[in-house]
């Protein structure tokens, strides 16, 4: 068993080197250390199925790279955009296999579980590699995850480490969550585990930066352009100042296929045109300055409530003069942000 640091100028060469050989690796990831294979080694999985102690028939999600995700996985042009949206990030993406992978990997139901997640060092190790690599926890089946080699490392007796071939240490982890697991095979999305960024309750998220906000909001308006609306839709948003309202509207943008999203603070409104999609017009409005009954006839939001276009209403606490009208020509969409702590969001999500 061979130890390097993942700051080792010649970590991932080494790493891609025990792989060929059908070793198996410790090596972090953007949740927890992970135990790494070739997903195309049988004998290797099984050493991996044995060190876990993993029942029989339990699949084993991998980490795969763009260049070949679609060769492994069954992906439709409507899974394609929602893949494109939420990757790379804290997902675990469950589709149909095609059965290249070793089928000790699979579910009963030949399925097969993909990440690309939003951590550099095994993007880049897959890259190299240009095979998919098992993106399971290094720990003994039914134990808790490891954020640090010496917790794994404890708790291992000497059996178990020696099927160990290598051991990339990059020092005490974030505790983050494992993964959330979206099971795409189906028509509607289901969410079968959740982790960092969906937790607590159906429609409640957590953002840890302003790129997992803009993978939130554009995972939201995925699933509700998923239904059709006779009206216009409604996203009503609340929040103190900081907090990513703005952020919010951007990952809509990106969705809809607009390049830069401006605050619209100092002009209150802004109209953007959408090309090939449900929405035919987003219109951002920032209530910031608005104060009285006035203003809000002179901006004519009863004109812009139309079927096909989507208003992102910013300091939605302000709405109450055209609530009524907003809910009578619109399909109204909550969305409250609120501090956690000084890094982390909390995003709520609510429908009326």
């Amino acid at each position: 068993m061979q130890t390097i640091k993942l700051d080792d100028k010649n970590v991932i060469e080494k790493t891609v080197e025990v792989l060929h050989q059908g070793g198996l690796v410790v090596f972090p990831s953007d949740t927890v250390y992970g135990l790494l294979v070739d997903a195309y080694n049988e004998e290797a999985v099984r050493k991996l199925i044995a060190f876990k102690n993993r029942p029989p028939g339990k699949p084993i999600s991998v980490f795969v790279d763009w260049d070949f995700l679609y060769d492994l996985v069954l992906v439709s042009e409507k899974q394609k955009e929602l893949l494109k949206n939420i990757l790379p990030g804290p997902f675990t993406v469950v589709l149909k296999s095609k059965g290249k992978v070793c089928p000790l990997l699979e579910s009963e139901k030949k399925t097969l579980g993909i990440r690309i997640p939003d951590y550099q060092p095994v993007n880049s190790l897959v890259k190299k590699f240009k095979r998919p690599i098992t993106a399971t926890s290094a720990n003994l089946s039914g134990k808790s995850p490891h954020y640090s080699i010496e917790s794994l490392l404890k708790q291992l007796p000497e059996s178990k480490k020696k099927l160990i071939d290598l051991i990339v240490d990059a020092g005490k982890l974030p505790r983050n969550k494992p993964s959330t697991v979206i099971d795409l095979v189906e028509e509607n999305i289901k969410i079968l585990r959740r982790g960092d960024i969906v937790f607590t309750q159906v429609d409640t998220y957590l953002s840890r930066s302003a790129k997992e906000t803009r993978k939130i909001a554009k995972f939201v308006l995925n699933k509700l352009l998923e239904k059709d609306f006779e009206k216009p839709l409604v996203f009503i948003i609340e929040g103190e100042i900081g907090v990513g309202k703005t952020v919010f509207v951007k990952g809509m943008g990106e969705f809809l296929g607009i390049k830069e999203i401006v605050s619209p603070t100092f002009v209150v409104m802004y109209e953007y045109e959408v090309e090939k999609s449900k929405v035919d017009k987003l219109i951002h409005l920032d209530l910031y300055n608005v104060e009285e009954k006035e203003e809000f006839e002179y901006l004519k939001i009863g004109e812009y409530l139309a079927p096909g276009n989507l208003l992102a209403i910013e300091w939605g606490e302000k709405v109450g003069e055209i609530f009524d009208l907003l809910k009578e020509k619109g399909e109204i969409v909550y969305v409250k942000m609120s501090y956690e702590n000084e890094k982390e969001r909390v995003i709520e999500v609510k429908f009326v």
